[in-house]
Parts: C-alpha cells; sequence; structure tokens
C-alpha cells in the first residue's frame, strides 16, 4: 500500500497531486522502478530561475557623483530581475529609481512570454497623465475652477459617484472584480487623485500659447484591491510551478482561466482610469463653460499585450501605437517635475527601447532621505525657494518637500539622455504656470487627529493629578 510517507522519502514535495498519484499507483499496484517512472511523469515540472541575467538595454548613464549609486543599483536590481524564467527583454529607462530585492525598477520596461507579473504593474495599476487645452483662457482661471472639482488624499467623495451601466456590468462578470469591494471603490474613489507624486498641473503649449491642464494617477483602489488579489494568485502559482523565483517576481500563466480573467480585468481598470481622468476634466470644462480644444491621454504603469508577449511597463511610456488602442495622433505625455515642462512627445520602436520612453523625471534618493538632507531648513523655507514664480498648491495645506523639483532627477539630464539613446522626439512642450498637489495630507489624517487629542487629554490629566 502506497501513503504519502512513501513519496516523500522518495524525494517528491507533497502538492494537490498526491492524492491522484497514490490511488492511481494504488490501483495499479505499482511499485519499485514502475511506481518512481509513472512518478515521473506525473510530478509537478518546476521552472527555475535562470543561472545567468536575460540580456536587457541600460538607456540611462550617471553623469554626477549623485547618480552614480543609484545608477549601480537599477542596473544590479535588473540582472537579478532578469532571471526570472519567464522574461525574455527588457530595457531600463534615464529616469530609473530602484526598489531592491530583485523588483523592477521604477522606469523599468521588461517582456515576459505567457506570464502576467502583477507586481511589475504594481498597485498602483494604470498610472496615467491626460491633458486637455482649454485654448487662449488665462491659466489662473483654470486653475482656480480645477482645484474647486479635483480631490487629493485620502478616501473618497459621493458626489462623482455614478458608474456607466455597462462598466457595472462588466466588472460583475468579471472574478476579480465582482465584489462589494471592488464595487465601493469604483464608485467612491471616482474624480479623486490620491497623494504621493500625483498632480493636476496648468501651463501654456510653448508652441501656441494655448492654456493646457495635465492630470496625474492611478487607479486608486480600485487597481489596489485588484494588485493584492493578482499577488496572492501569483504566489499560488509560484509555489505550484517555480518556488524557487522570488516572491515578487511571481507570475499569472496567461493560458489558465485566472490569466485570461485577469487580463480582463487590467483592460476595466484602464478604462475605469481614464474615466477617472475625464470626470476631472470634465467637471472643469462645465465650470468655465469653455470647450476644449484637444485632449488625450496615456498610461506609464501597466501590461501591454503582443501576441504570447507581455510588455510589463512600470514608470515608462509607451511609445508604439500598438500599446494604445485610444492613442491619438501618437501623442504621448511626460511630465518631469512642477517647474519644468510636460513634454508631448512621439516615436517609434527601436531595438533598445522595446517600443517605450520614460515615464518622467525620476529620483536619485528617497523620499525620506531627501527629507533628512533639507531638515536644517524649514519646509516655508524650501518651498518658496524652489516654487518661485509659480501658482504651487497643496490640497491638503502642508507642504511636502518629498515633491518638490529638487527631490528628482535634474530634468534637463533625463531630456538630454531621452534623445542620446532615441526615446521619443519632444513636439511641444507645456510650460509651467502652477500645480496642485496632496501635500502631507496625512498630518491632519482622522486617525492622527485622534490621537493628538488622546494624547492632549493624557497630559491635562497628568497636571491635574500633579496638582
Amino acid at each position: 500500500m502506497i501513503t504519502g510517507k512513501d513519496l516523500l522519502d522518495l524525494g517528491y514535495k507533497p502538492g494537490k497531486w498526491f492524492k491522484e498519484a497514490i490511488d492511481y499507483a494504488n490501483s495499479n499496484q505499482l511499485n519499485g522502478d514502475s511506481l518512481k517512472n509513472y512518478l515521473e511523469t506525473v510530478r509537478p515540472k518546476y521552472i527555475d530561475p535562470y543561472s545567468e541575467p536575460v540580456d536587457f538595454y541600460q538607456n540611462i548613464k550617471a553623469e554626477t557623483e549623485e547618480e552614480i549609486s543609484n545608477v549601480e543599483n537599477v542596473i544590479s536590481t535588473m540582472k537579478d530581475l532578469m532571471k526570472t524564467p519567464t522574461l525574455v527583454g527588457g530595457a531600463v529607462m534615464p529616469d530609473a529609481c530602484p526598489t531592491g530585492d530583485g523588483q523592477i525598477p521604477v522606469g523599468g520596461v521588461v517582456i515576459a512570454r505567457n506570464a502576467i507579473h502583477p507586481s511589475m504593474h504594481s498597485a498602483d495599476i494604470c498610472c496615467s497623465v491626460m491633458m486637455t487645452n482649454f485654448g487662449h483662457i488665462d491659466p489662473k482661471i483654470v486653475l482656480d475652477y480645477a482645484h474647486s472639482v479635483t480631490h487629493f488624499g485620502g478616501g473618497g467623495r459621493d458626489e462623482f459617484s455614478f458608474l456607466p451601466k455597462e462598466l457595472e456590468e462588466r466588472m460583475a462578470e468579471n472574478r476579480f472584480l465582482n465584489n462589494e469591494r471592488s464595487l465601493n471603490f469604483a464608485r467612491h474613489h471616482l474624480a479623486t487623485q490620491g497623494d504621493g507624486n500625483h498632480f493636476l498641473f496648468i501651463g501654456r503649449s510653448r508652441k501656441t500659447g494655448e492654456t493646457v491642464m495635465v492630470t496625474h494617477h492611478g487607479s486608486r483602489g480600485f487597481g489596489a484591491n485588484l494588485y493584492t488579489q493578482g499577488m496572492k494568485l501569483a504566489e499560488f502559482f509560484r509555489r505550484e510551478i517555480s518556488p524557487k523565483t522570488l516572491e515578487k517576481n511571481a507570475w499569472i500563466p496567461y493560458d489558465t482561466d485566472e490569466g485570461k480573467e485577469y487580463w480582463e480585468a487590467l483592460q476595466i481598470v484602464r478604462e475605469w482610469t481614464k474615466l477617472n481622468h475625464t470626470t476631472i476634466h470634465n467637471a472643469t470644462v462645465e465650470k468655465l463653460k469653455f470647450d476644449p480644444v484637444d485632449r488625450f491621454w496615456n498610461e506609464h504603469n501597466f501590461v501591454f499585450k503582443e501576441g504570447d508577449l507581455f510588455y510589463h511597463a512600470k514608470g515608462a511610456t509607451p511609445l508604439d501605437d500598438k500599446f494604445v488602442p485610444d492613442s491619438k495622433d501618437g501623442l504621448r505625455l511626460i511630465p518631469l517635475n512642477m517647474s519644468e515642462p510636460v513634454l508631448i512627445v512621439k516615436g517609434n520602436t527601436t531595438d533598445n527601447n522595446l517600443g517605450f520612453a520614460p515615464h518622467g523625471a525620476g529620483r536619485n534618493i528617497s523620499r525620506g532621505r531627501h527629507k533628512k538632507n533639507n531638515s536644517h531648513r524649514t519646509f516655508e523655507e524650501i518651498f518658496h525657494e524652489e516654487t518661485k514664480g509659480l501658482d504651487v498648491r497643496f490640497f491638503s495645506g502642508n507642504i511636502d518637500i518629498s515633491e518638490l523639483p529638487s527631490a528628482y532627477k535634474n530634468a534637463q539630464t533625463v531630456k538630454n539622455q531621452m534623445k542620446e539613446f532615441g526615446l521619443g522626439e519632444v513636439v511641444d512642450e507645456i510650460i509651467p504656470y502652477g500645480c496642485i498637489m496632496a501635500g502631507d495630507w496625512e498630518i491632519d489624517a482622522p486617525w492622527k487627529i485622534k490621537a493628538r487629542e488622546k494624547y492632549k487629554a493624557r497630559q491635562e490629566n497628568s497636571e491635574k493629578t500633579d496638582e
């Protein structure tokens, strides 16, 4: 009688396949070589990481002492990442920032065969930018009206929470999105922009002088909830087919039912994110009572499919129209920082760019490190120095110096390397007038206010006791 212990003694790892194998072996009275031969045909075939990294293109170079460590870390991280056994190619953009631990860096592009890696599109699925050209109108008026209709920081809002019927129906048919949590996020996070480096930017076209609004944000809680489910599913497959692959680089095979439904869920999240941008832009248009001249958008944090190849871009802008089904004249938006223009670019696929361009200026050091480096100065002092001549607003009222220009890579360096490596041609620039960002909204978050009140109450009680 064959048991699970016998299989363990033969060196096999336990799994769901044990039960069926044991039943078959006992039914057919297998033992010795006949048992071993049978087990070899039914055991899971593990896919091990490559011993050497797949080659990737390095569209980046260090031009200052500060950048040397950053670039070295990016390349080291990519080398670890490119051992993932699904990958067949990759590239690094000039704005790349390391994430460490073998994870795809921001500013990285990798091509996987028959595999979707949730960590390689990250929790901020479909982080993207949209522009609306308002024609010849005072940029301050547009910024004021946009400020009155947008929302940054935590939580959601109810006044824009109506979803199109078709979108809700598609969600209801998808195993990853047909739940109350997804529906609540999709409704209540509509017309919100979140925090971090997300922004609402107003400027003027260098070519025409027309006023243009650009918004930058992702899919908020709706996308983050899908990401969480995707990572859990990818981990299940990793344990089953590639246990030696790093957990963060786990994948969902596309040729499974789960893979196809996850791909469809990503497309729904993309549609919602575009709707999120559009809702804010349309609300501004309605307030202004001013017809827009032009509008287009593009994502820079997503997965793009071509046959059985999946291009994962984490902080990289798709240049090739084959990746952007709703492309507008091949034009793409690449923001740099609040004091620099938003670039309007177009370009073609080359061997080294894989059909992508940078997504912005990137960082050389972390937010925390930047704050520490500037701890000898007040936030107000830094803010006034770096935003001189601009109308920069923090929605929460609290300055976040980790989003000021000095927190980012040198914008001119990024533009120079775009040209050097053939990463898109700049056809226009939106010269900054001003922008809105979340700021340090957590200072006044409900849980922090509550904690401050508790602390104050304890202090008062302590003083009374002392009396």
